[in-house]
């Protein structure tokens, strides 16, 4: 006898949605694509370090389009003494504006702290903070081209093909809290160039992929697409949580070995649990007025805020890229208007910046957490246009701050004019390699074979910088 079925055909994709599974927060397509971890229950349980690590998370402040060395924290006096001229040091450089001589900065400079850093007056606030800063003013990378260098800088390779530094965290160390993604990458208004790129897994488990936040939306129900199911119960979706767990699992047994499959049962567990733990920490009305009042109330800031919050709550990576009105690469401004659009960028961090190192310390967790602040690379001292300055990847700055770095000391040196690191020089390969050290892992011995080779995240370069390590 025929029995007709009472509940409504569903299509795969209504019944995902009335599960509650929630895959649109962790990029399903690359969970299903990729391998899965079979040597644990979980790709993102807690994994014991190489050694006895520093910091146990990392916040990186990352700054898409290159922001000006010579006019935020490496100080060139010269510069004003040689306005116009084109000296040989320079000559020997390939820029694109090989006529224009040099560009004094428009910012005044003073310095802060017992270490008597030098600060342009675009950081005042950051300023205040020297003293718990680490500077690299001899950084270098390989190409002054956007996209290629911001890869460099966050896969430690010039194409979308590796894992990101976050992914290789991630498989690494494990995530100390099983309800977020490991790796947390958030902006204001637009993804930086490369978007996934950035925060991506590559051929690593899809487990480790970055979870993308756009900080415009800033309600907690709204911040991840697909979070909330408006048809069961909490109790009534774990049980059919559980009930597809169970089926999936007499699958997998069957199968003896599907990494796929694997992963995807994974997947489900870690977006059931998504639904639940990320309004709470993404709901910063919790927090008392005097703290949103230390932060401020750009975007920017806001993300700051919720870069502490993350990290609080275990998430092992949080990148925390500027970006203003839809611009992928803000700081490019500086080819037109390095006043203007260098003052407004800073305008838009400076204060959530100090505010997080501030309120990092006074909750305890400033020494369990890295601090990294910089760009794809820097800008040249010479002019472009009147007001401009070109990309410059010779030499730049970056900083870190608390996780096991010397406050108050600068590391390396560019050149008189600010062109060129020429002192105790750090490639973006050297960079990794000190910041996975700090982590306690061992940047040699943390690979992952992938079509017949070891990879890692160096590469094969990269040493550590063991002068900035307190």
């Amino acid at each position: 006898m025929f029995h007709r079925d009472p509940l409504p055909s569903l299509n795969r994709r209504e019944l995902l949605h009335r599960i509650g599974a929630g895959f649109g927060t962790l990029g399903l397509a690359n969970i299903l694509a990729e391998s899965a971890s079979a040597d644990a229950a979980s790709p993102l349980s807690p994994k014991a370090p190489h050694f006895a690590p520093k910091a146990k998370h990392v916040i990186q402040l990352f700054m898409p389009g290159g922001p000006s060395q010579v006019d935020t924290f490496d100080y060139k006096p010269h510069l004003a003494q040689c306005q116009g001229q084109r000296p040989e040091l320079v000559d020997r450089k390939s820029l694109r504006n090989t006529k224009n001589g040099l560009f004094p900065s428009p910012f005044k400079f003073k310095q802060y702290g017992k270490c008597g850093k030098w600060v342009s007056d675009l950081f005042p606030n950051v300023g205040q903070h020297v003293d718990d800063i680490a500077f690299i003013h001899s950084m270098h990378t390989d190409i002054p081209e956007h996209a290629g260098a911001m890869l460099m800088m966050n896969l430690g390779h010039l194409q979308p093909s590796r894992p990101s530094m976050g992914a290789w965290l991630g498989y690494g160390l494990g995530s100390e809290n099983q309800n977020l993604p490991s790796f947390v990458a958030m902006s204001p208004f637009a993804q930086p160039r490369g978007k996934l790129a950035n925060w991506g897994n590559a051929f690593l488990p899809g487990a480790y992929a970055g979870t993308y936040v756009n900080l415009a939306q800033m309600k907690p129900d709204e911040i991840l697409r697909d979070l909330k199911n408006q048809w069961l119960p909490k109790d009534q979706q774990r049980r059919q949580a559980d009930l597809l767990t169970r089926l999936n699992q007499l699958d997998l047994d069957r199968q003896q070995s599907d990494q796929q499959l694997e992963a995807s049962i994974q997947a489900m567990e870690m977006a059931f649990r998504m639904q639940f733990a990320v309004p709470d920490a993404f709901d910063v009305t919790t927090e008392t007025q005097t703290t949103l009042d230390m932060y401020g109330e750009s975007h920017y800031a806001k993300g700051c805020l919720l870069a502490r919050r993350l990290v609080e709550r275990g998430v092992r990576m949080v990148q925390l890229s500027l970006s203003i009105d839809g611009y992928d690469i803000a700081w490019d401004t500086g080819h037109n208007d390095i006043a203007g659009g260098h003052k407004r960028l800073a305008e838009a961090c400076d204060q959530g910046i100090a505010a997080l190192i501030t309120d990092l310390k006074q909750r305890g967790l400033f020494d369990d957490t890295l601090i990294i602040w910089g760009g794809e690379f820097g800008r040249a001292p010479t002019s472009e246009g009147q007001k401009g300055r070109d990309h410059d990847h010779y030499g730049f700055t970056t900083w870190l701050a608390g996780g096991g770095v010397k406050g108050g000391y600068s590391h390396g040196a560019t050149d008189e004019f600010g062109l060129t690191a020429v002192e105790d020089r750090v490639h973006v390969h050297d960079l990794h390699a000190t910041i996975l050290h700090l982590m306690g892992l061992d940047h040699e011995r943390l690979t992952y074979r992938y079509s017949g080779r070891d990879f890692r995240l160096t590469d094969v370069h990269g040493n550590v910088v063991y002068d900035i390590i307190a």
